[in-house]
């Protein structure tokens, strides 16, 4: 089965485009990937008779514990040296998810273009990464992807802040003071912080920020109680003096992420799509404004396997964002800014 061309993924401008190369990845998955192979015969589901995005079956999240999901095994294994292994966080004695990426470049390609997609040209950031809880393992793949950033913004005050608290302060505050200058004008900062690290700063120093996006991810991570998200980012806009809160969605299984620039709505890059379940009938897509499990279509994970059914509860809107609303029981608490409602 021919491999369909990275570029047409990337360059999708509509969703006549985005259905005939999901297909075209879905054959080329169905046909490529042993344990997707697999999961779609167990399933007695003749290939040939998925038309349309609604009926691909999408593999289940927890795979990534269990299996080595790849397409094309041939060519990881021409890989093996260059493949990068991304690892889902996780408490004491869980087992943890791994991502085989067998062409990093793709996943630099994806969140590259996302970011540059929802925030333009990242040189006009300064990026303080706040990721305390990510920086003390290895194998996260949002480390690989704001440490690219950062060095992309080509900033000096760019860099990630751990035990260097009050440094970052003081930074941050400088930019301020320097972004309100005319000449500054379109630049601004970006704290990207893991939700419990963010409530530690707010705790330490009110800000009034008025050039610095908050952008928050990965949850509590056991270090604080869960708050539902209209409580946790009325918290956060007054104790950083904005507006709104962004967000971003991505995990470990995946190569793309999604952000939400406020009220927790989320919206894809155009080579990503977000399908809502039915939590009773899986197999079934659920129409827009009902709340269900969310599928989601990430066509930059060509190697791996683009089709995933996560553990996230969602709602999908009219005009394709959509909001993450929690989980489902008994999943296992991981980061990707989930919040139970």
């Amino acid at each position: 089965m021919l491999k369909p061309d990275i570029d047409s993924i990337f360059s999708i401008t509509s969703p006549h485009e985005f259905q005939r190369t999901a297909l075209s990845v879905f054959n080329y998955q169905a046909s490529e990937n042993e344990v997707y192979k697999q999961y779609i015969k167990s399933l007695k589901i003749n290939v040939d008779s998925i038309v349309t995005l609604e009926q691909i079956p999408f593999l289940p999240i927890q795979f990534f514990k269990t299996h080595t999901i790849v397409t094309d095994k041939e060519e990881t294994k021409n890989k093996k040296q260059e493949t990068s292994i991304f690892t889902s966080s996780g408490t004491t004695g869980t087992t943890t998810s791994k991502h085989y990426v067998n062409d990093i470049s793709i996943y630099e390609k994806s969140y590259r273009k996302g970011f540059e997609h929802f925030y333009g040209n990242v040189e006009n950031y300064a990026v303080f990464a706040l990721l305390p809880s990510y920086l003390e393992r290895e194998g996260s793949s949002l480390i690989y992807m704001v440490n690219d950033l950062i060095k992309l913004s080509k900033n000096k005050h760019s860099k990630f802040y751990l035990n260097n608290i009050d440094e970052m302060i003081g930074w941050l505050m400088l930019r301020e003071q320097f972004l309100l200058q005319p000449e500054n004008f379109g630049k601004k900062n970006i704290l990207l912080g893991v939700t419990y690290a963010l409530l530690d700063l707010i705790e330490k120093q009110h800000f009034t920020l008025q050039n610095t996006i908050i952008m928050e991810t990965g949850g509590m991570k056991g270090k604080r109680e869960e708050q539902v998200r209209e409580q946790l980012h009325a918290t956060l806009c007054n104790g950083f003096g904005v507006n709104a809160i962004h967000s971003e969605y991505g995990m470990t299984e995946l190569l793309s992420q999604a952000y939400s620039k406020g009220n927790g709505v989320f919206n894809c890059p155009p080579w990503m799509k977000i399908l809502i379940r039915d939590t009773n009938d899986p197999f079934s897509i659920l129409a827009t404004n009902k709340t269900g499990g969310i599928n989601v279509i990430d066509l930059a994970n060509i190697n791996s396997c683009s089709f995933i059914a996560t553990q996230d509860l969602g709602k999908h809107h009219p005009n394709n964002s959509f909001e993450v609303l929690g989980r489902f029981d008994n999943s296992d608490i991981r980061g990707c800014n989930l919040l139970i409602e």
